[in-house]
C-alpha cells in the first residue's frame, strides 16, 4: 500500500474531459463495446455512477462538483434564480453567481496553472492563473470571453466563429442542429487541441455542452421507450455516434499526455426520456393555490410572469423546468403575502404532498419527490424555492405556462425537447502509475473537487463537502 501511494504521489497534473448530461448506462453498458478508450480507462480505473446535486442541471451541477459545497451553499438552484422576494426579479446564474472558489482558484492559490475551456458558470471571465474560455452562457465573439483579454485574439484567430453552444437546440430542424452540433464540436475540438499543446498547465479541463444538447434534440430517435420513438428513422445512431466521437477525441487527448497526467472523465448528471410535463401553474391555478385576475385567453398559452396574477388570493406560483420550483407567498416576505409564517411550514407540507399527488394522463401514479431546501442542503443561502419537486422520477417535466387546459402535456412550452436530467452521471478516474480500484459506488459529485486537489498533491480545504474517491 505505501509504494502504491508513492507512485501515486508522484501524478501532479490533471486532465478533466467534463461530458455534460453524459449516461453512466450508455458508456459502461449499452455503447461500451464501441467506446474502446473510455472502457480501457476503465478497466484500469476507478469508476461508477456519480450521483448529481439537487437539482442535477447543468448549473449549479458543475459548480457544486468543482467547490464541493452544495447549491444551498453556492445560493444557486437553477439557471435563473429569485434574485429577492419581489414576484418578478429573475436573473440568470453565470460566473458571478459563484462566490466561493473552485479548483482551479486553489491550484492558482499554489502558484500553478490551469486551462478552462467550456466550464459552466465561467462567464464572465474572472482572472485565473493560466488561461480560460468562458461556458455555453457567453453571448458570442463579441463579449469578452477570455482570460488573459488578449487570448481572445489568439482563439479568433484559429477560430474566426468559434461557438460557445448550439443556437436553438429545441427545434424540429433535426438535420440543420445536427449539421450545428458536429461543428459546434469540431471547433471546440480543435480549441482544445491549441491550448494543450501550447500552453502550460497543471490543470486542464474542458467541458463539452454538445452530449446535453444530443440528448435533448435526438433521444426520441435513440430510445426505444421513448412515446415518439420509430424504428429505422434516420438519426437512430446520431447519439451513439456522438459518443463514440468523444471516445476517438478522449484517445486523441491521450495520445498528447505525458505519464504524469491523471485523467478524468466526468459527467454532471445523467439522461432519462422525458414522457410529458406537469402544467405546475395550471394545477395550482385549477386547486385554488394561484389567483389569476382574468383567465388565460382560449387557445393561448401565458408565462407565468405575465399572467395576471391576484397575488392578495394566491398562495403559491411555480417556476418551470426540468425539475419544478415552487414558492409560497409569505406574508412579511413577500410583497403581497398571504400565508401566515406561522402556517408555514403546515402550508408547504400541504403542498408538498398535493404535489406528490399529481397523477399522470391515465390516472397514473407518477412517483414524484418534493424536496425542502433545508432538508438537502448544509446551508440554504439567496432566495431558495420553498419546494424543488421532480415530477415522474423526471420523466416529467415541469412546465410554468397556462392556458392548457389540463395539468399535463405532451408539447414542451419551450420547444421541441426529448430528454430530461436523470440523478445519477458517471465518472472514470485514471491514473497511468497506479491501478485504480474498479466500479465503486455511492460517490456524489462533490467528492470530485477534493479527488482532484489530492492527485495534484495540494491540500484540501476543510469546508469541502465532498470526500477523496481513492
Amino acid at each position: 500500500m505505501t509504494a502504491l501511494f508513492s507512485r501515486r504521489k508522484k501524478t501532479r497534473r490533471v486532465l478533466v474531459l467534463g461530458l455534460d448530461c453524459a449516461s453512466p448506462d450508455l458508456i459502461f453498458n449499452r455503447f461500451k463495446d464501441d467506446l474502446p478508450t473510455l472502457t480501457r480507462l476503465a478497466q484500469n480505473g476507478t469508476w461508477g455512477e456519480l450521483a448529481s446535486c439537487i437539482p442535477c442541471i447543468t448549473i449549479p451541477a458543475w459548480s457544486s462538483m468543482m467547490s464541493s459545497r452544495d447549491p444551498g451553499v453556492l445560493g444557486v438552484y437553477g439557471f435563473r434564480n429569485r434574485a429577492d422576494h419581489s414576484y418578478s426579479n429573475m436573473v440568470t446564474a453565470n460566473g458571478s453567481a459563484i462566490k466561493v472558489k473552485r479548483v482551479w482558484d486553489h491550484v492558482g492559490d499554489a502558484g500553478r496553472q490551469s486551462v478552462l475551456i467550456g466550464v459552466p458558470q465561467t462567464y464572465p471571465p474572472r482572472p485565473v492563473n493560466g488561461h480560460l474560455v468562458t461556458d455555453f452562457l457567453t453571448p458570442g465573439t463579441e463579449s469578452a470571453f477570455t482570460y488573459p483579454a488578449i487570448f481572445k485574439q489568439e482563439v479568433l484567430e484559429l477560430l474566426p466563429n468559434y461557438p460557445f453552444d448550439v443556437k436553438g437546440f429545441r427545434t424540429d430542424r433535426k438535420t440543420a442542429l445536427h449539421r450545428q452540433l458536429l461543428d459546434m464540436t469540431e471547433q471546440q475540438m480543435r480549441l482544445v487541441r491549441h491550448a494543450l499543446t501550447s500552453k502550460p498547465w497543471d490543470f486542464f479541463m474542458y467541458v463539452n455542452i454538445g452530449v446535453d444538447r444530443m440528448h435533448h434534440g435526438f433521444w426520441r430517435f435513440h430510445d426505444p421507450q421513448h412515446r415518439l420513438y420509430e424504428a429505422g428513422n434516420s438519426f437512430e445512431n446520431a447519439i451513439r455516434d456522438y459518443y463514440k466521437l468523444m471516445d476517438n477525441f478522449t484517445a486523441e487527448l491521450l495520445s498528447k499526455l505525458d505519464d504524469d497526467v491523471s485523467v478524468l472523465v466526468v459527467s454532471d448528471h445523467g439522461v432519462t426520456r422525458m414522457d410529458g410535463g406537469i402544467c405546475v401553474n395550471e394545477w395550482l391555478w385549477r386547486n385554488g393555490w394561484l389567483a389569476l385576475k382574468s383567465p388565460p385567453p382560449d387557445g393561448a398559452l401565458v408565462k407565468i410572469e405575465d399572467a395576471e396574477i391576484d397575488w392578495s388570493r394566491t398562495r403559491a406560483w411555480s417556476s418551470g423546468g426540468y425539475y419544478g420550483r415552487v414558492f409560497l407567498n409569505v406574508a412579511g416576505r413577500e410583497p403581497q403575502g398571504i400565508v401566515p409564517a406561522e402556517a408555514y411550514e403546515q402550508t408547504r407540507d400541504e403542498l408538498a404532498a398535493a404535489l406528490a399527488a399529481i397523477p399522470g394522463p391515465e390516472g397514473e401514479r407518477l412517483n414524484t419527490t418534493a424536496f425542502k431546501p433545508e432538508t438537502i442542503y448544509q446551508e440554504v443561502r439567496g432566495v431558495a424555492p420553498d419546494l424543488l419537486v421532480y415530477f415522474g422520477d423526471l420523466h416529467w417535466r415541469a412546465v410554468g405556462t397556462l392556458g392548457h387546459g389540463r395539468h399535463y402535456t405532451f408539447e414542451n412550452d419551450t420547444g421541441p425537447d426529448d430528454a430530461n436530467h436523470a440523478v445519477n452521471g458517471m465518472f472514470i478516474l485514471h491514473d497511468p502509475q497506479a491501478r485504480g480500484l474498479g466500479q465503486v459506488s455511492g460517490r456524489q459529485l462533490m467528492d470530485i473537487a477534493p479527488t482532484l486537489l489530492e492527485r495534484l498533491g495540494l491540500p484540501i480545504p476543510a469546508e469541502m463537502q465532498g470526500r477523496v474517491i481513492g
